[in-house]
Parts: C-alpha cells; sequence; structure tokens
C-alpha cells in the first residue's frame, strides 16, 4: 500500500450537516472479563428487497463529487456467529468499535484493492459518521440503522448504499443463519479501485521510529469482546485473535495486519439503545489522546490528535516527531481511555 499524507490544506472545503450530540458519561468500563454475559444480538440488519421503511426512509443520493475516487467503508458483523469473515483481509484500514453490550463491530476501509466480496455486514452506528468524515465523500456500505439514527447518515457528507437503495450489489450466503449471512459485492458500489490517495487519513508509512520496546503480544478488551494481537517474526505481521481463537477469513487466511494502533479514546452514551434497551456507545474520534503502535515486533507509545472532523489523525512520538506506520494493513482498535 502506498502512503498517503493529507493536511489541513488538501482537504475538501465543503459543509456537512452537524452531528447529533448527545450528553452522559458512558457507564460501561472497558476492562473486560474472559467469559462475559453477552446480550442477544442487536437484530438490525434484516434484508428487504421492497424498499425502504416508511419510518427510515432512505433519502440520501449520491455526492454531485461521487465521480471522484474515495475510499469504500463497510460495517462488518464481529459476534462469534459472523466468524469466519470474508474480504476484510483486502482492507487498508480497519476500524474495531465498541457497540451495544460491549461486543465489537468492524469497519473495513478500502481504497487500493477490492474483493470479490465483503461481510456479514451489518448495521451502521453513530459514530460512523464522526468517523467517516476524514475521507471526501466516501461510500458507506451498511443494512439497517435505528430509525431515529437514519435522518443523520442521509444528511451525512457520504453515499449511502444499503440493500434497499443497491440490492443488486448484495446477497445471502451459504453456512450462516441471519441475520449473519448478508454480504456485499463492491465492484457495483465502487467500479474502479480509488487508489491510496483516497486513503486521507492522515497515517505516514516509512521506516520505523526510534526507541521503542520488544513486544510480540497485545490484548485489548471491551466488556464482552477482545482483540488479541501477535507478533509473527516468519511472517512479519500480527496476526489477529478474537475472543481467544485465531482469527481467519473465509478462505482459510490469518488476518495479519502490519501495523496495529490502540488508540485510547473517550466513549460516551449516545442518544440511542437498541432494542432491548441497551445504549449504543459514541466512540470520540476527534481531539487528542494517547496510543500504543504496534509495528515490527515492536511497541510505541505515542500521541495522536485529530483536531477536527475533516482531519486525519496524526500520530507523534513525545518530542512531536511524526510516527510512520509499516507498509500493509493497519488495525485502528478503538479503546476507552482510563
Amino acid at each position: 500500500m502506498v502512503g498517503t499524507e493529507q493536511g489541513a490544506s488538501t482537504r475538501r472545503a465543503r459543509t456537512a450537516a452537524a452531528l447529533l450530540t448527545a450528553t452522559g458519561l458512558f457507564a460501561a468500563g472497558c476492562t473486560g472479563h474472559d467469559t462475559p454475559r453477552v446480550p442477544a444480538d442487536d437484530g438490525r440488519g434484516q434484508f428487504r428487497t421492497a424498499g425502504p421503511s416508511p419510518s427510515t426512509p432512505d433519502t440520501s443520493e449520491p455526492s454531485k463529487e461521487a465521480d471522484r475516487p474515495s475510499v469504500l467503508a463497510v460495517k462488518i458483523d464481529n459476534v462469534g456467529a459472523a466468524r469466519p469473515q470474508t474480504g476484510i483481509d483486502s482492507a487498508d484500514v480497519v476500524y474495531a468499535e465498541q457497540v451495544e453490550g460491549g461486543l465489537s463491530r468492524l469497519m473495513a476501509v478500502y481504497a487500493t484493492k477490492l474483493p470479490k466480496a465483503v461481510g456479514p455486514v451489518r448495521s451502521a452506528r453513530e459514530s460512523d459518521l464522526e468517523l467517516l468524515r476524514q475521507f471526501d465523500d466516501p461510500t458507506l456500505a451498511f443494512s439497517g440503522a435505528q430509525g431515529k439514527l437514519m435522518p443523520l447518515i442521509n444528511r451525512a457528507p457520504l453515499v449511502v448504499r444499503t440493500p434497499e437503495k443497491a440490492a443488486d450489489a448484495y446477497f445471502r450466503g451459504a453456512g450462516q443463519v441471519s441475520p449473519h449471512n448478508l454480504y456485499l459485492r463492491p465492484k457495483p458500489l465502487v467500479p474502479a479501485t480509488p487508489g491510496a490517495a483516497a486513503l486521507t487519513t492522515g497515517f505516514r508509512y516509512g521506516p520505523a521510529p526510534a526507541g521503542g520496546t520488544a513486544d510480540t503480544s497485545e490484548t485489548v478488551r471491551f466488556p464482552a469482546a477482545r482483540f488479541t494481537f501477535t507478533w509473527s517474526q516468519s511472517r512479519q505481521r500480527w496476526l489477529v485473535s478474537m475472543d481467544g481463537t485465531p482469527d481467519m477469513t473465509a478462505d482459510g487466511k490469518r488476518l495479519a495486519p502490519a501495523t496495529v494502533v490502540v488508540q485510547y479514546v473517550k466513549v460516551r452514551k449516545s442518544a440511542f439503545h437498541d432494542f432491548l434497551g441497551n445504549n449504543t456507545p459514541y466512540t470520540v474520534t476527534v481531539g487528542s489522546g494517547r496510543a500504543k503502535v504496534l509495528r515490527d515486533g515492536r511497541a510505541y507509545d505515542v500521541n495522536w490528535k485529530r483536531a477536527k472532523a475533516t482531519d486525519g489523525t496524526e500520530f507523534t512520538t513525545k518530542d512531536g516527531s511524526a510516527v510512520n506506520f509499516a507498509e500493509g494493513q493497519v488495525w485502528v482498535v478503538f479503546a476507552k481511555a482510563s
């Protein structure tokens, strides 16, 4: 993957609708347990071909700038019943966020390679809108969202592509039960590969920074999920495990990013709940804080900064030097700051 760096002067100057601001603090901590009580699935993401529900109208239209190459972002189911997943190994960036009940969900971002299929595809969250503002007119593929959230999604500066709007791009796969079997064919949504220039994340790629400490394993815990990254010297990659089990793709490949970022952020309550009454956490990705960057079998304690939603995220050492990532896939796990 070719590295890109985008400064504020190169970002788009278009105005988007303001995101809904919610109040309160997220009550659940990020110190997980090995055998958490996992709530029932939220039940969203049901594939209906008859059109959008009257209560959650999908009125978005492709941006007038949609002919400019931009990334494809896909919301990926990440509960045990959804694994093994498909197409995640082709993503340039994989974001892991906390959702209701302390579970996790992924957002895979594609720019330099489009797989034949991705999934299982699930529902969007309010936090996704802030996270995606760093990209120019991204296409967001997801299935379902809370009715009160859909107006925010429809007004956001992105191209919405749900099964209702692009039925030909989605299909039900065999071997997994609904709702964990909805998959996306990216080509109908993004006919041409966007290219590395669409990755306006602010990430830099190159030689490792000085210092760091030898590190061969890191675990990040959510209340009802955990990620473990184990360094493979032979592969020069971090092998991913989910909830204690090696994470494989549907075609038998081990997920193995070149760089892992554990980014400590504020996680607060949003204004939304699932059908069981569980509050939807809001992951705040604008601001500043600390992070841990894993690359080349070493860990680097760094700082992160994202001044506004349309900016990418800068990662710097204590002396202010920019931190380079290793060439290849990047995973960013959003952990609750203590």
